[in-house]
């Protein structure tokens, strides 16, 4: 499969590296250059990142906050991660973006599907930020949305292990890897890698999503490139 334009999801504790909240300077350099080097390949490229390295709406933090308050702070999170992403592009001397679904002044553009697909058609790299701009709704969910809005070929999700697993890796040696599962299957294992309500969305528009370890490097190019990489669900 040709995937040319692509949605890549990135957790907000991916960003942290081994820091225990916040943002590794090595870890968002070293990602930032892995997605220039997929532009360079000639690859269309959205992203939206995740906040759980500063703040997740259903953290033991968040236990005694109202939902729509404590998802509002994850919001907020999403955006400062864009900006230090997209202050490494910029160090990078390319041509990147912030789109918003909250309007926030001079940080970034409030998303139109419109303009974002031009964008992307001008090779621009786009970050998406600020979740769907309603509680409720993960960053997970984000990235199929972005993705249908702007025609994306597939999503890509990064995670801190190899794919899509019947249970824990971390916990349970004997986990199964699913190369490819359906929706369906997906659904009925209630495998809670992404939220369901992004698979359904995937689901009803045929969108592919590959999740993938993206803790080393060039892992990203893999995923784009190679159909047996990661696991797909399809």
């Amino acid at each position: 499969m040709q995937n040319n334009r692509i949605i890549l999801k990135l957790s907000g504790e991916v960003l942290q590296g081994v820091k225990a909240f916040g943002i590794s300077d090595e870890v968002i350099t070293e990602l930032a250059e892995e997605i220039v080097k997929l532009t360079q390949n000639n690859y269309e490229v959205g992203i939206v990142i995740g906040a759980g390295n500063f703040f997740r709406g259903a953290a033991r933090a968040a236990e005694n906050m109202n939902r729509v308050n404590a998802d509002n702070i994850g919001m907020l999170g999403t955006l400062q991660n864009s900006i230090a992403l997209n202050d490494k592009l910029m160090h990078l001397n390319e041509a990147s973006e912030i789109f918003t679904s909250i309007k926030c002044g001079s940080i970034g553009k409030e998303f139109d599907h419109l303009s974002a697909k031009r964008a992307l058609s001008e090779k621009k790299i786009l970050i998406f930020a600020g979740g769907t701009g309603n509680p409720y709704f993960t960053t997970d969910t984000t990235a199929v949305l972005r993705a249908l809005e702007v025609e994306a070929d597939m999503v890509l999700k990064g995670t801190k292990v190899e794919g899509i697993y019947d249970k824990d890796p971390v916990k349970d040696s004997s986990a199964h890897l699913f190369n490819n599962i359906s929706y369906d299957k997906y659904m009925e294992l209630d495998l809670q890698v992404m939220d369901l309500t992004a698979i359904a969305l995937a689901k009803k528009n045929q969108l592919p999503i590959k999740v993938f370890n993206i803790k080393n490097k060039e892992n990203i190019s893999r995923a784009v490139k190679e159909n047996d990489f990661g696991s797909t669900i399809s």
